[in-house]
């Protein structure tokens, strides 16, 4: 009989008792042009019910034909995870009651998977600060179809306990799907949630690497369905697991297992028994709630789908494949931290971030590596945070950036006239140069306007200037500054203190 806990237990002290196991399955909805099994498009956010058929409807007499693009998609992707691609296979049916799936089971694979036993090396944070790389085994990568969309309408909760009515939108029905199912992860111990999120984060830079998903977490991409247990401390026997399904989000994967490690261990600290059953994440509170019980294998009563033909991919079709995979993302970037000469924490930095491939293009375009990393995290990382989006979604190009940054390196803008011009970018301005124009933010760099500015600047404060032909090289910075307010900050203030000083004869 299962007990309820009371309280969740220490994560610590979890931990200290508990060994964790985990598991995870994350489905990658693939990014072809048309479904799994019909010729419906795949575009995210068309309106609901537009992009269904006969067949991806399930009416009577309708019958599927595999899309070869997806078969060569999941070819790549067993390829990157080092897997053996199979030389025969076939897809089976998956019985249950699926209210978002009008033909009432799911086309997938079951014990003839596509791809099988590769492994995927993480980099996981060390708590001295450095990273140890852990290798997680792939049990195997197979294909499937998406289900439909529900939603359910009334209620406090959005899930159909509690609501009103449910609306349902089949256009995601038979979006082509892989699901790569991990074996039991153990020995993580305390760093479980950090491998957990970063096996899900490796895995996402990957498939965006391979072209074969746009891995938009937040559109449902990338979903993650992270499975844990707890057994004694050196207990080799794996205890009962729970599925959180659906996790959308590297942070609340870590959260989703920390929190239920802790809510495991208040179980079976009070005598009770962990349920096998799936589990809903709740963003706002990080904590999980009990979905339904889970199914084993046989619940599901697979059986080959007798309206498709198997699959035996060509050994020169899955070589030549495998020969034009691009360049792992973990290599490019060894390789282009020390093409920049960037350290260990830059690297990180710039890895968190999420702007590799801007500071790459921007580089590309003729920025230096220093100056592109520093503006992408630092001013318009400042931008992102403040619009609440990722730094991809920000309206500049890295192009348009490095015309910014070339007109500070050649003196055409101080640093604080290319933040107005990025401003003016951001704001839908126009380019760069279009915006200086408008704007008169160019720098002022004749010599005989920035006299007359310097003489007036003596000429107002007297006392100042004194105290600069006394000696006090200090006291410069009040006409510098007095200066640049009459340029409106659009003067070289070093040109400007450089041409005080001669004039006084006083020596920097």
């Amino acid at each position: 009989m299962s007990a309820v806990a009371t309280e969740l237990v220490d994560y610590d002290d979890a931990i200290e008792r508990y060994d964790p196991v985990l598991g995870l399955e994350v489905h990658v909805e693939l990014g072809t042009a048309t479904k799994m099994f019909c010729a419906c498009p795949t575009t995210f956010g068309a309106e609901p019910n537009t992009q269904v058929c006969p067949v991806c409807l399930a009416m009577p007499g309708a019958l599927p034909a595999v899309n070869s693009r997806a078969i060569e998609y999941a070819i790549r992707i067993g390829l990157a995870l080092n897997c053996q691609i199979a030389s025969w296979c076939r897809f089976a049916r998956k019985n249950y009651f699926y209210p978002d799936m009008p033909k009432n089971f799911q086309t997938s694979q079951y014990d003839e998977p596509i791809a099988y036993g590769g492994w995927l090396d993480v980099e996981v944070p060390t708590p001295d600060g450095g990273l140890e790389t852990v290798r997680v085994e792939i049990e195997r990568a197979h294909m499937e179809e998406d289900t439909g969309k529900s939603t359910h309408v009334g209620g406090s909760t959005g899930r159909i306990h509690g609501a009103e009515y449910s609306l349902l939108d089949y256009n995601r029905a038979g979006v082509p799907l892989v699901e790569i199912v991990t074996k039991p992860i153990v020995g993580t111990k305390a760093s479980a949630p950090v491998v957990a999120r970063a096996y899900v984060g490796a895995l996402r830079d990957l498939l965006l690497s391979l072209g074969v998903s746009d891995v938009r977490m937040d559109q449902g991409s990338l979903r993650c369905d992270a499975n844990v247990s707890l057994t004694p401390a050196g207990n080799p026997v794996f205890g009962t697991r729970t599925e959180t399904k659906n996790v959308n989000s590297l942070r609340s994967v870590e959260r989703a297992v920390r929190y239920e490690i802790s809510r495991q261990a208040g179980v079976l600290d009070a005598g009770g028994s962990v349920t096998q059953e799936t589990r809903h994440f709740d963003e706002s509170t990080g904590t999980t709630s009990a979905g339904r019980k889970k199914e084993t294998a046989e619940d599901y009563r697979y059986f080959p789908e007798p309206d498709l033909v198997p699959i035996a991919p060509d050994p020169s079709w899955v070589a030549e494949i495998k020969a034009n995979l691009p360049e792992l993302p973990w290599v490019r970037r060894a390789r282009l931290q020390n093409e920049w000469g960037y350290s260990d924490l830059e690297m990180r930095d710039l890895v968190a971030a999420g702007a590799v491939d801007l500071v790459a293009s921007t580089v590309a375009a003729g920025a230096t590596p220093g100056e592109a990393r520093s503006w992408w995290t630092s001013y318009l990382g400042q931008k992102a945070r403040e619009s609440g989006i990722p730094l991809t979604e920000l309206a500049i190009t890295p192009a348009q950036l490095a015309v910014v940054i070339g007109k500070v390196g050649d003196g055409s803008l101080t640093t604080k006239l290319a933040r107005q011009v990025v401003d003016g970018v951001l704001a839908g301005e126009g380019e760069p140069d279009a915006i200086i124009a408008a704007r008169g933010l160019a720098v002022v760099s004749d010599d005989s306007a920035l006299e007359k500015a310097i003489d007036e600047a003596i000429e107002a404060q007297p006392a100042v200037a004194d105290k600069i032909r006394s000696g006090k090289v200090q006291a410069v910075g009040a006409i510098v500054g007095a200066v640049m307010k009459a340029t409106r900050g659009q003067a070289d203030a070093a040109k400007v203190r450089a041409l005080i000083l001669k004039r006084f004869g006083v020596e920097g």
